[in-house]
């Protein structure tokens, strides 16, 4: 299992778009994609669930992947991280 954390940057959180976008980028993996932020979890590939965990500016999200391309998710998932959120 490889894994990250990062603090939100953008000034409305995780809203629909970026959340959107985080979503297909999350597709494109077999590997299992997770969101932690306090004591809330979601799978990045559920739309509802990466919203409905309400993530603000200033909060620290833990990325995790476990599967079989696991490395390139977290790659793909820091990146997208770093230049939407």
């Amino acid at each position: 299992m490889q894994e990250f954390t990062y603090v939100i940057k953008d000034e409305l959180g995780i809203h629909a778009r970026p959340a959107g976008l985080l979503v297909k980028e999350a597709k494109q993996f077999t590997s299992t994609i997770t969101l932690a932020c306090g004591d809330k979890k979601s799978a990045a590939k559920g739309l509802m669930g990466v919203m409905g965990m309400a993530v603000k500016c200033g909060n620290e999200v833990t990325v995790s992947a476990e599967g079989d391309d696991e490395v390139a998710a977290i790659e793909a998932m820091k990146t997208f991280f770093e230049n939407n959120l």
